[in-house]
């Protein structure tokens, strides 16, 4: 059993929960794909992350791959949308701007937490995921994608909607054999 944090390298009750309260916004703020595409009762950012996690959580042992790195990564990925909102490229923000509003809003929120070891470390999965400069934020990237079109086949399913552009937009954009084959599945299923 791992030994309870000393109270030097956890943030204080009062920033865990205003930091938390934030994330409140992450469980009540719809994707924002989904709400222009007319979807009843679209998932929130908090429900994609949810699922990514899960993905990271049951995907098999891949060599060289830290799975629990990719679980933390996955539930921190979207975080600085608690703040600035789901940005989709049909907003017309350049990637560089969108950037630089997430990085504030994550640095905001490091802050609010108190900074110290726990905010870095939601900082540290932020950047990696953003930079796509690891394996693992290689696979969360795919897991993004992944969870979108997983959504898509199963928004079409319930409601008879026609949600071909989300699977356009990942075409060819898988970059490991895991995303690449889940991707396949999905789209085999949606064919049947």
């Amino acid at each position: 059993m791992a030994a309870e944090s000393s109270p030097s390298s956890s943030p204080s009750v009062a920033s865990a929960i205003d930091f938390l309260s934030l994330c409140h916004r992450l469980k009540t703020t719809k994707r924002e794909g989904w709400v222009r595409r007319q979807v009843e009762n679209p998932e929130s950012i908090a429900d994609h992350m949810y699922r990514m996690g899960l993905m990271a959580l049951i995907s098999a042992d891949i060599p060289d791959i830290n799975r629990d790195k990719c679980v933390k990564m996955a539930i921190v990925h979207d975080i600085a949308e608690a703040i600035v909102g789901d940005i989709t490229p049909s907003d017309g923000i350049p990637k560089h701007e969108k950037n630089r509003r997430e990085r504030e809003a994550l640095e905001h929120m490091c802050k609010l937490l108190g900074g110290g070891p726990r905010a870095k470390e939601i900082a540290d999965l932020w950047m990696e995921y953003e930079e796509n400069s690891t394996p693992e934020a290689k696979i969360v990237k795919d897991f993004d994608k992944v969870e979108m079109i997983l959504q898509a086949l199963e928004y079409e399913n319930e409601q008879g909607k026609d949600l071909e552009e989300f699977f356009q937009s990942t075409a060819g954009k898988f970059q490991t054999e895991l995303g690449k084959a889940w991707a396949s599945e999905i789209a085999s299923r949606r064919r049947k």
